[in-house]
């Protein structure tokens, strides 16, 4: 059963920034697109985005959970929102819960667009969802989508009724009419701060210490949380952001897409991607299902450190074997998180039985750092965050070429490289080439033939003579070209 809880319970691990993930700094005008389902809403915030951002597909009620990304408009950067579709319902229900989200990103919106499908003509859910916009006290843009072809501009001519002003007719999916959108974006929303140029700013001189900028910050941490259908990745993300950001609840695969959002520890920004739970490939039929999907894996390809959740209650499904696996293949750093301890009742038994598994199982991340805790109650949460910090150092370590070439002699004194066709490999230096994760290249005349077993004695060894627990380790064999070879 997935977890939920209660907006704000339990303090977050780290400092937040500001609502919806932005960075602390002038905040950004805040655009929110609502409308009933299937009317357009993500069609026309992928349009303005530029890019991609949001699922789209022909079936209503896709978008679950809110998406923001930024945007410039007419010179004009604001922050978008996506929402679900207004729709009445009891609050403890799904649609309810997707209601109470869109009507949160509401109360923070500089300007909503109401979004109607002008083919459909007004339905009895736009004229209440209008009254109701006009009863919050935000400006207003109605937007009359799909109006593409010649009958497209009367169509939207009905959105007058509405009493919100004026119809902006356009088709998010052709892109007419996004241009004007833009300009009419650009114009509503909140002018813009321009810093007090009556300030005196002294220009700093040659050679003055004093005055000199400081160091650029690096970017934020990139952080996915991956895991099968019904772990808690949602709750986790709630539980670290300390408000109710995702929606969560007892229905499986409520996360049909992955959503980013930003927020900070004590040592700097995180990217925290909250992706759709993983099935087995078998299992994946529907073209929706396989799209959530593909969002999750582009979201762990472009992850730096992946917690890969499981529920502890049930043990390591060979599902999340399979997901682990994929992490290694692409090179990032993991963190086992073992979700739901506080329902687990023998807990000793419980963790020697996962680790075992994940020992056996995964011998290329061994030492995978394994935290358990409750994101529903907050229980041990908060070692979540130094792991991730931990594993994130040990996946960016370089290891001085001195010092790794003297544990490389000392580990073929300990074991001499096989015979292979006869003949000894000669393994001459080894060097590393990048990290992120580690990557080491091994020179030597036939270095290439080196067996695969002899390659895990090396990397083992490297692994646990320089600390580099959990993470993925790249081989690389490079052999030296016999000049008489062809004579």
């Amino acid at each position: 059963m997935a977890e939920s809880h209660a907006p704000g319970s339990g303090g977050a691990p780290g400092s937040k920034e500001a609502p919806g993930g932005e960075a602390a700094g002038p905040s950004l005008p805040v655009v929110v697109i609502v409308g009933r389902p299937n009317v357009g809403k993500s069609t026309l915030f992928n349009r303005l985005a530029g890019r991609r951002h949001a699922l789209v597909a022909d079936t209503p009620g896709v978008t679950r959970d809110r998406k923001d990304a930024q945007a410039m408009l007419r010179g004009r950067l604001v922050r978008l929102i996506d929402t679900a579709g207004l729709e009445e319902a009891a609050p403890e229900s799904l649609y309810g819960r997707m209601r109470a989200s869109s009507e949160l990103a509401v109360a923070q919106a500089d300007l909503i667009l109401f979004c109607i499908d002008a083919r459909s003509g007004i339905t009895p859910a736009d004229q209440h969802f209008a009254n109701w916009l006009r009863r919050q006290g935000r400006p207003v843009l109605l937007i009359a989508n799909k109006t593409e072809g010649r009958a497209g501009a009367a169509a939207a001519m009905e959105g007058y009724s509405l009493g919100l002003g004026s119809p902006l007719a356009i088709s998010a999916e052709h892109g007419e009419g996004i241009s004007d959108l833009m300009g009419e974006i650009a114009d509503r929303v909140p002018p813009e701060v321009v810093p007090d140029a009556s300030e005196d700013v002294q220009e700093p001189e040659e050679g003055d210490e004093a005055h000199e900028l400081p160091p650029r910050p690096p970017g934020p941490l990139k952080l996915a949380i991956i895991g099968r259908p019904n772990a808690g990745k949602s709750t986790l993300l709630n539980r670290l952001l300390g408000e109710e950001r995702m929606i969560t609840g007892p229905e499986a695969g409520l996360t049909r897409d992955s959503v980013a959002v930003r927020f900070a520890d004590a040592i700097g920004p995180i990217e925290l991607v909250d992706t759709p739970g993983m099935r087995k490939k078998a299992r994946v039929d529907l073209p929706l299902e396989k799209m959530s999907v593909s969002a999750s894996i582009e979201a762990l390809k472009m992850a730096e450190i992946v917690v890969l959740t499981l529920d502890a209650t049930l043990g390591v499904h060979e599902q999340d074997l399979q997901i682990a696996r994929l992490i290694e293949r692409e090179g990032r750093g993991c963190v086992l998180a073992l979700n739901k301890w506080d329902a687990v009742e023998d807990r000793i038994t419980t963790r020697r039985a996962i680790s075992d598994r994940i020992e056996f199982s995964l011998s290329q991340m061994r030492g995978i750092p394994v935290v358990a805790f409750s994101a529903l109650t907050g229980a041990g949460i908060k070692r979540l965050l130094p792991t991730i910090r931990a594993a994130h150092e040990v996946w960016n370590k370089r290891v001085p070429t001195g010092e790794l070439n003297r544990w490389f002699e000392a580990a073929l004194e300990r074991h001499t490289p096989p015979l292979v066709e006869g003949r000894r490999l000669k393994l001459r230096y080894i060097t590393q080439a990048k990290a992120r994760p580690p990557t080491f290249i091994i020179f030597g005349t036939r270095a290439e033939m080196l067996p695969e077993d002899y390659q895990r004695y090396l990397v083992n060894g490297l692994r646990e003579h320089f600390k580099l627990p959990g993470t993925p380790i790249r081989l690389l064999l490079r052999g030296t070209k016999n000049p008489y070879a062809d004579s």
